[in-house]
C-alpha cells in the first residue's frame, strides 16, 4: 500500500521553506562578508535551514520535532553538494524531499485524527 500524501502541504511547505531560506540568504549575503561564511558557514547554513523548518512547522501546524527531523534528513543532499564544492546544487532536491516529508506528516496527522474521531463517535 502506498503511503498517503497531503499534496497541498507538500507544495506549501517546500515553497515556504524555499522562500524563507532565500530571504535569509539574501539578507546574510548582503550584510556579512565572505570571511564569515568561510569561518561560520558550516553552522549558519544548518541553523538557517532549521529555523526555516520551524517557521514551516508553525505556519502549517506540523509537529515541530518531526519537521526538524525531516529538515535534517532532507538537508543531507546539500551536505553532499557542499563537499563536492557546488554548494547550492543540493538545495532543490533538499526542498523537494522536505516538502514530501511534510506532506506525509500532514497526511499522517489527518489519518490519526480521523481514527480518534471514529473511536469517540
Amino acid at each position: 500500500m502506498m503511503a498517503q500524501m497531503d499534496r497541498s502541504t507538500a507544495w506549501r511547505s517546500a515553497l515556504l521553506m524555499g522562500a524563507a531560506v532565500a530571504v535569509i540568504a539574501v539578507i546574510l549575503g548582503a550584510t556579512l562578508d565572505e570571511s564569515f561564511f568561510r569561518s561560520w558557514g558550516w553552522l549558519a547554513g544548518p541553523g538557517v535551514w532549521a529555523a526555516c523548518a520551524l517557521l514551516v512547522s508553525v505556519a502549517l501546524r506540523l509537529p515541530a520535532g518531526w519537521t526538524l527531523l525531516g529538515a535534517a534528513l532532507s538537508g543531507l543532499p546539500s551536505l553532499v553538494a557542499v563537499l563536492a564544492d557546488v554548494h547550492w546544487a543540493g538545495t532543490p532536491l533538499a526542498l523537494i524531499l522536505f516538502g514530501l516529508w511534510c506532506g506525509r506528516l500532514a497526511a499522517r496527522r489527518e489519518d490519526e485524527s480521523g481514527r480518534a474521531r471514529a473511536v469517540t463517535a
